[in-house]
């Protein structure tokens, strides 16, 4: 059998099975890189060591005791203070349990993942060998060699596959656990009274930051897709980017001198945002429109916005943006393609927080309605070439035939693959 020639339909088979093969090694590597991760108390040491610190410091501190005038007078003061002091004590006695219940939580969960890492890992090893020792047996079994080569494929590309999902899960949760440990140690910079719901607005809004971590891109991604926006602001001082995120484009304008600030309902990204210096407010975005002075503003900028917006929300954005935009500066909105079925179907559905998509000619109505003049669609983000649908080559058919089929083909790229996004560009 070993001189037997090889049928030449097992090649490609055997290739395949050859990735396949690779696919699982790095399947089981990531399961090492996991089994590796290290929990906060071993990461981060200080978050141990703060921990002791609240738990030693947080009762209040006891009367003063003795008989001189020093000590009586302090005891006055003392039965003055006491009841706001014992709301103190209350109010710190449920931050520390809520803060050792977190971290508590925490380290069960990062002792879970390791002992998780630790199974599948000893478990792939046992299995191995006895997976390899019956693709074997089958093959000396099979009647052809062509069919144990698929049975066995099938089995690793099945095994892989169950891997891999559960690594990408546990990786959506390890970095929606990363995001919320990050602002809860964040709000504890807060004043006292301001610990508990400013702890409980990070909690909350770092869920949807993980989702945006995962899905949008880097943000060496978003400021490259950006780039030659902030070209478009650059003499348009002062500008507002409404909904600004993570600060990509407000990062873009700043290097380039341009006055800007920033408005953002996400209290984790306005912290972050703050974090490096950037000029961010906390609130809603139609309020503070509102709130600007008429013609006081060069240029209003929001990507990725506007469809998060009921359409009573939207007309009015786009009024007040019209009214707080002097002559001659420029609105520019991004929003993902409604006219494109790849769009819709891959990013706009995924995000639950969409109120409903735009289609770029109502975008464009409702802009021109508001008041803005030389109003235009600029369309962004195109599918590559390889993702598009392929005309028919001409040799092998009649020529009305392969006319009828590219045609058909080019209406079929324009309605299923059109750009992914678009941007508004209008003039005040």
């Amino acid at each position: 059998m070993a001189h037997e020639k090889e049928h030449p339909a097992l090649q490609p088979l055997r290739v395949r099975l050859k990735d396949e093969e690779a696919a699982y090694a790095d399947a089981l590597a990531a399961v090492d890189r996991l089994a590796a991760l290290l929990p906060p108390e071993e990461a981060a040491p200080e978050v141990r060591a703060d921990l002791g610190e609240i738990n030693t410091l947080w009762s209040a501190p006891v009367p003063p005791e003795g008989g001189g005038l020093g000590s009586v007078l302090g005891r006055r003061a003392w039965t003055a203070l006491s009841p706001a002091m014992a709301r103190q004590e209350r109010f710190n006695a449920a931050l520390v349990r809520l803060v050792n219940a977190h971290l508590e939580r925490t380290a069960r969960f990062n002792t879970s993942l390791r002992e998780l890492a630790g199974a599948l890992v000893r478990y792939a090893q046992r299995v191995e060998p006895v997976m390899d020792a019956r693709d074997r047996m089958s093959v000396a079994a099979a009647p052809t060699r062509a069919d144990v080569v698929l049975e066995a494929m099938d089995r690793k590309v099945e095994s892989t596959s169950q891997r891999l999902d559960g690594l990408i899960a546990l990786r959506d949760r390890l970095e929606v656990l990363s995001e919320e440990v990050r602002a809860l140690r964040r709000s504890l910079e807060a004043p006292a009274p301001e610990v508990a719901p400013s702890a409980a607005r990070a909690a909350a809004d770092s869920v949807y930051t993980a989702f945006e971590n995962r899905f949008r891109g880097s943000r060496e991604e978003i400021r490259e897709r950006q780039t030659d926006y902030a070209e478009l602001f650059r003499d348009l001082a002062p500008v507002v980017d409404l909904g600004c995120g993570r600060g990509e484009f407000l990062d873009l304008l700043r290097a380039r001198g341009v006055e800007a600030r920033g408005v953002e309902g996400n209290a984790h990204a306005v912290r972050e945002c703050r974090e490096r210096g950037l000029d961010v407010l906390h609130g809603d975005l139609l309020e503070f429109l509102r709130g600007q002075g008429t013609s006081s503003l060069g240029g209003v900028f929001a990507a990725q916005v506007v469809e998060h917006l009921p359409p009573p929300t939207l007309t009015a954005l786009l009024s007040d943006a019209h009214r707080a935009i002097r002559p001659g500066g420029l609105l520019a909105l991004e929003t993902v393609n409604a006219a494109s079925a790849l769009a819709f179907l891959d990013h706009f559905i995924r995000d639950l927080t969409h109120e409903r998509p735009l289609h770029p000619e109502t975008l464009r109505f409702l802009a021109a309605a508001a008041g803005f003049s030389e109003v235009r669609i600029e369309m962004r983000s195109p599918v590559p070439d390889e993702a598009r649908l392929r005309q028919v080559p001409g040799p092998g058919l009649p020529q009305p035939a392969i006319e009828a089929l590219n045609d058909n083909v080019a209406r079929l790229n324009a309605l299923l693959f059109a750009p992914l996004d678009y941007a508004l560009l209008a003039r005040r």
